[in-house]
């Protein structure tokens, strides 16, 4: 693949990106929550990830709750578990429980939304139909 081809498929994702972002916005939902803060830095970085209300349920699931259970995990370790006797299976399966009900509890809220508001999936999405 050429340069130009990599630039045009880059401008296209961008596009549907803004379009779909656009969207969202009519809808009255938060900016927080149709573009978090730490997905905002994943597409600085380059990676092609749809907003969440866009993605389908198990993917925000995964994608959510692996994220909330390390950094969840983390920080209970940092500032709690180390100062116990708790052993690592046990705070390897609180961080692992506490990131899927956050997984499930997020991508439940996502789902909600994308019904609400009538909004298609990814795949589906047209960017030149937003106006």
């Amino acid at each position: 693949m050429n340069t130009t081809e990599s630039n045009n498929r880059e401008n296209s994702r961008d596009h549907k990106r803004q379009a779909a972002l656009k969207l969202l916005e009519k809808t009255g939902i938060m900016r927080s929550n149709y573009a978090p803060p730490y997905l905002r830095l994943l597409w600085r970085m380059g990676f092609d990830i749809p907003p969440p209300h866009f993605a389908q349920f198990w993917q925000n699931a995964l994608f959510t709750g692996s994220f909330y259970a390390i950094a969840w995990g983390a920080l209970m370790y940092f500032f709690v578990w180390s100062k116990t006797t708790m052993s690592a299976t046990a705070m390897l399966n609180s961080a692992l429980i506490a990131g899927i009900l956050f997984g499930l509890a997020l991508a439940s809220y996502y789902a909600y939304g994308k019904r609400k508001h009538g909004l298609p999936s990814w795949q589906e999405f047209k960017p030149d139909t937003v106006v």
